[in-house]
C-alpha cells in the first residue's frame, strides 16, 4: 500500500507542473522514438534483402569464375571465365550432400519474337535450375536433361519478356529468336521481381547451357556453377568440399574461382544496412543520454523547490527511504511515460517514412520491450542522485528552508 501511495504522490507532484514535466519527457520521447524508427527502417531493409537472397533458392552455393592473380594483378570473382562443364560434373559426382547442380552462362543480348524485339538477359542453365532457384513455372514446362544433352532449341522466359514481346498472346509454343537462332518457348517463369542487386529477375530468357555454349556464344567456359546442398546445415561442409575439389583439379598456387554460400551472400548484402543500424542506434542512444540528463536536472531543481515539503514529511514520520522512493518513482514515471510516447512517435515516423519513400518497415516486438526497459533504466539512473540527495536532507534544516 505504501508503494501505491508513493506513486500517487509522485503523479500528483508531476501534474502540478505539467509543462515542465512534458518538456522533461521530450528528451526521452525523442531518444526512444529515434531508436524505434531507426530499428523499424533498418530491420525492414534487412528483411527485404534477406528475402531477395532467399529468392536465389534454398541452400544454394555459387562457384564463380575468377579471384586469381595474373601478372601481379589480383582480379575479383567473375573477372574471367575459368570454369568448365567438367567442373560442374565433378562437383555433382564427387561432393557429398549435393542434390542439384547447374552450370550457368550469363549474357545480355537482343531477342526477337512476334514482330518485336527486346534486350534481355539470356542465361544458359541445366535442367536442375528451377529446383536450385526455387523458381516455379506459371505456364508450360521446364526443359529436360534430354534437351540439354541434345542441345535443343527450347527456352523459358520471364514475365517481363512476356509483357514486352507477347502483350496480347500466349507465348507457349511460339518462336523466340536469339541471335537469329529460333528457340521454341516451352515455359513461362513465375514473377520474382528484383534481386538484391536491383536487377529485374523476370527480364530473363533461360535456355539449356549446351545450346548457349554451342549455338549462341560458342563458349568453352561457364560463368558460374549453381549448387544446391541437401540442407542448410550441410552447406558449409559442401562449400569446403567444393573448394578442396576445385583446388585439387586446378593444381595451382592461386585459386581461379570463388565459392560463396547463401549465408555469405546475405551477410555481404546486409552489411550496409547493419552499419546504418549501428550508426542510427548510436545517435538514438545519445538522445536517450541527453534525455536522462534533462530528467536529472529537473529532479534536482524539484528537490530544491520542495525542500520544505521534504522537511515536513520527515517531521511527521517519513523515513529517508520513503523520500528516496518518492523522487525515484517520479523520475521513473517521467521516463516511462516518455518511453511510451516515444515508441508511438517512432512507429508513426517509420510508417510515414514508408509511405513517402516506399521503403519496407519492420518493428521487432523485442525492440519495443528493449526501448521501454531502456527508458525505465534511464529514469532510475537519472533520478537516483536527486532522490538520494533529497533523502539525505536534515529535517530541521529543511523546515527552516525558505
Amino acid at each position: 500500500m505504501r508503494l501505491f501511495a508513493t506513486i500517487r504522490l509522485a503523479i500528483r507532484a508531476l501534474r502540478r507542473n505539467k509543462m515542465r514535466s512534458l518538456l522533461t519527457m521530450l528528451g526521452i520521447i525523442i531518444g526512444v522514438g529515434s531508436v524505434i524508427a531507426a530499428v523499424s527502417i533498418t530491420s525492414g531493409a534487412t528483411k527485404q534483402v534477406e528475402d531477395r537472397v532467399a529468392g536465389l533458392g534454398q541452400n544454394v552455393i555459387i562457384v564463380y569464375s575468377g579471384s586469381f592473380t595474373t601478372g601481379g594483378s589480383r582480379s575479383g570473382w567473375g573477372a574471367a571465365p575459368t570454369l568448365t562443364v567438367a567442373d560442374a560434373e565433378a562437383i555433382r559426382n564427387e561432393v557429398a550432400d549435393v542434390v542439384a547442380v547447374s552450370p550457368e552462362l550469363r549474357d545480355r543480348m537482343t531477342v526477337q519474337a512476334n514482330g518485336l524485339n527486346w534486350r534481355s538477359a539470356v542465361y544458359g542453365e541445366g535442367a536442375d535450375f528451377p529446383q536450385i532457384r526455387n523458381w516455379n513455372l506459371s505456364a508450360g514446362a521446364m526443359f529436360t536433361e534430354s534437351d540439354v544433352r541434345r542441345v535443343s532449341k527450347v527456352a523459358l522466359i520471364g514475365q517481363t519478356v512476356v509483357d514486352q514481346l507477347f502483350p496480347d498472346s500466349d507465348p507457349i509454343g511460339q518462336t523466340l529468336r536469339v541471335r537469329d537462332i529460333p528457340f521454341k518457348i516451352v515455359g513461362v517463369l513465375e514473377p520474382k521481381g528484383f534481386n538484391l542487386f536491383g536487377a529485374d529477375q523476370d527480364d530473363a530468357v533461360i535456355i539449356p547451357y549446351t545450346s548457349h555454349m554451342r549455338r549462341v556464344t560458342r563458349s568453352t567456359f561457364v560463368s558460374s556453377i549453381l549448387v544446391q546442398a541437401a540442407s542448410a546445415r550441410a552447406s558449409t561442409q559442401v562449400a569446403a568440399d567444393i573448394i578442396s575439389l576445385m583446388t585439387l583439379r586446378r593444381r595451382s598456387a592461386e585459386p581461379d574461382f570463388t565459392v560463396r554460400t547463401q549465408v555469405e551472400l546475405a551477410q555481404m548484402a546486409t552489411a550496409t544496412s547493419k552499419t546504418m543500424s549501428l550508426l542510427l542506434g548510436v545517435i538514438a542512444s545519445v538522445s536517450l543520454i541527453v534525455g536522462g540528463i534533462g530528467i536529472m536536472n529537473i529532479m534536482l531543481v524539484s528537490v530544491t523547490e520542495r525542500t520544505r515539503e521534504i522537511g515536513i514529511r520527515m517531521a511527521v514520520g517519513a523515513h529517508a527511504r520513503d523520500i528516496l522512493v518518492q523522487f525515484l518513482v517520479e523520475a521513473v514515471t517521467l521516463s516511462a511515460i516518455g518511453g511510451l510516447f516515444g515508441i508511438g512517435l517512432g512507429m508513426i515516423a517509420a510508417m510515414l517514412t514508408a509511405h513517402f519513400t516506399g521503403w519496407p518497415i519492420l518493428t521487432p516486438v523485442a525492440w519495443i520491450f528493449i526501448a521501454s526497459f531502456s527508458s525505465a533504466v534511464v529514469g532510475i539512473i537519472s533520478g537516483f542522485y536527486p532522490a538520494w540527495k533529497a533523502s539525505r536532507l536534515d529535517p530541521i534544516e529543511a523546515l527552516r528552508y525558505e
